[in-house]
């Protein structure tokens, strides 16, 4: 069991990123087989602003491009969406006494963390090197 995180995604969906052509055979390893594999609705919402924002992409996605990309993710078999449990406020208020103040883009990672730890997840993939300042997560890139 493992989170895919945004960027991730980013890079399966759009071709001129350096890792894409790796990115996405994973991601339909994933698609087509037994795996259980998770996302959130905040990395399906912060896919669906980077890939469609022109200021962000010289060829930005339209909504209808992005949406059908996401579609086929709901659509597998192993795939879930991580929601929150009664336990949330409980995790996001141990992780912002023992990680000291959370700031700026570290609350939405803080975010995707307190879900994986309410679900028993223990492994992202992921790009972003801001994962590892969180205890008893395994940050997986498999291209470093």
């Amino acid at each position: 069991m493992f989170v895919v995180d945004t960027n991730f995604l980013i890079e399966a969906a759009i071709e001129d990123y350096p890792n894409h052509q790796g990115v996405r055979e994973l991601l339909e390893k994933w698609r087509r087989g037994n795996v259980s594999w998770h996302c959130t609705w905040s990395i399906f919402y912060e896919f669906l602003r980077v890939t469609t924002h022109r200021q962000i992409l010289p060829k930005p996605l339209t909504s209808e491009q992005a949406w059908s990309f996401l579609n086929l993710l709901l659509e597998s078999s192993g795939f879930s969406m991580l929601v929150e449990t009664l336990e949330h406020g409980g995790q996001i208020k141990e992780m912002a006494s023992s990680m000291g103040e959370l700031k700026g883009n570290l609350w939405h990672d803080a975010h995707i963390v307190a879900l994986m730890r309410e679900n028993g997840i223990r492994e992202i993939y992921t790009f972003d090197v801001d994962f590892h300042r969180f205890k008893d997560i395994r940050v997986i890139n498999p291209f470093k």
